[in-house]
């Protein structure tokens, strides 16, 4: 990890004797809107500085030559003659491929090495950077003249129908669109997106790994998706325009109580007020607020905690000792839950503190020793000149 793009070059150089393009494919934090994508609401994340870089040439074949230097394994496919991989991360790459072949894309072999500094699991999708990497190279190598959508939409399928993941479209989506100090407001059912301004210069986004694996998050995540569909179908009864919780009102929801029940009430309860607070962050965020922004985090928290129940003892022990850390504006959890991240907005003169505090914290209450990552606001994946 934390190799620069000068030496992923200089690897490729040394190792196939050519000239390689380089393209930049970053991570990704989720500022705020969590578990709202499926329910075709809003979502705010950002690309960051976090990034893996592609050195690559096509070929005159159909082989493909892909060394990944973070795992230090080399592999070897034909593009006729894809195949899932004991190792896993190849598939990343040749789902993207698959994707390619089958909208009848003009494209041939590739040798490429890769490598970043995206920490691998800890919730900042270095899935899609390298899904998303590979369909932008692909699309500058060959000429396809894919728009931004397209190729976010493309790797999106790559993770759903090659690797075997339903995830939503939030990570390649912010992947390819990111902009450096934006984040961006996207809409989950119709993929119009906006940009807000992030520019405060004294202040840092702080990732604090528990060090807890989410085993739960994936049967944990259907049934919270089955208990949002349940809630809509109640009330699509009195509203025949509902489609999503996307459709639902407070005043709707509250109505209808009675009929729903508590459990998916609280679902549903949650998603609709996670939607409301994206909308209002992204109003904060317009004003320069970034105080009130930060209470907004600390307000989803709450929610994915006691409306969702997607958190863990892990994740509330580390965002307590992050609110009684001088210079914290808000923190919550980010992503599925049951373990992962938390994501904090922390004045940078508070840093050391924020690292030294949780940490001893953390450790005194779990017994493990958590990671931090400090992350810049980023553009998302472009090609690397000069």
């Amino acid at each position: 990890m934390g190799r620069t793009a000068g030496e992923i070059a200089d690897r490729f150089r040394a190792r196939f004797g050519a000239e390689p393009l380089l393209v930049r494919s970053p991570g990704r934090v989720n500022l705020i809107g969590e578990h709202t994508d499926y329910n075709e609401g809003f979502v705010l994340p950002a690309a960051t500085d976090k990034a893996v870089v592609f050195a690559i040439a096509p070929r005159p074949d159909t082989g493909c030559r892909i060394i990944s230097l973070d795992f230090g394994q080399e592999v070897r496919f034909d593009i006729q003659d894809l195949a899932r991989s004991p190792l896993r991360w190849p598939d990343y790459l040749a789902g993207v491929i698959d994707q390619l072949a089958r909208g009848g894309y003009p494209i041939r072999g590739f040798q490429c090495v890769f490598g970043g500094d995206i920490p691998i699991g800890a919730g900042m999708s270095s899935s899609a950077a390298v899904e998303g990497g590979l369909a932008f190279a692909f699309n500058a190598m060959f000429g396809l003249k894919i728009d931004g959508v397209g190729l976010a939409k493309l790797a999106q399928r790559a993770e759903n129908e090659f690797v075997g993941v339903n995830c939503g479209i939030m990570d390649q989506f912010v992947n390819i669109h990111g902009r450096e100090n934006k984040v961006l407001k996207l809409d989950c059912r119709s993929l119009e997106f906006e940009y807000f301004p992030f520019e405060r210069a004294d202040l840092r986004v702080v990732v604090a790994d528990t060090m807890v694996r989410r085993e739960l998050a994936s049967s944990e995540y259907n049934v919270r998706r089955a208990q949002c569909e349940e809630g809509v179908a109640v009330l699509r009864r009195y509203a025949p325009s509902v489609r999503s919780l996307r459709d639902v009102g407070l005043g709707l929801l509250e109505e209808h109580r009675a009929e729903l029940d508590p459990v998916v009430f609280r679902r549903c309860d949650y998603v609709i007020r996670e939607n409301i607070r994206v909308e209002q962050a992204c109003r904060d965020l317009a004003e320069g607020d970034f105080r009130k922004f930060g209470e907004r985090m600390s307000a989803s928290h709450a929610g994915l905690r006691d409306g969702y129940e997607v958190s863990s003892p892990e994740l509330d022990i580390m965002v307590e000792s992050a609110s009684i850390v001088e210079g914290v504006l808000g923190a919550r959890m980010m992503g599925a839950g049951f373990g992962g991240c938390v994501i904090a907005l922390v004045e940078e003169g508070a840093v050391p503190a924020f690292r030294e505090r949780v940490g001893r914290a953390y450790e005194a209450a779990t017994g493990k020793i958590p990671n931090f990552h400090v992350v810049g606001i980023s553009a998302g994946t472009h090609i690397i000149t000069g």
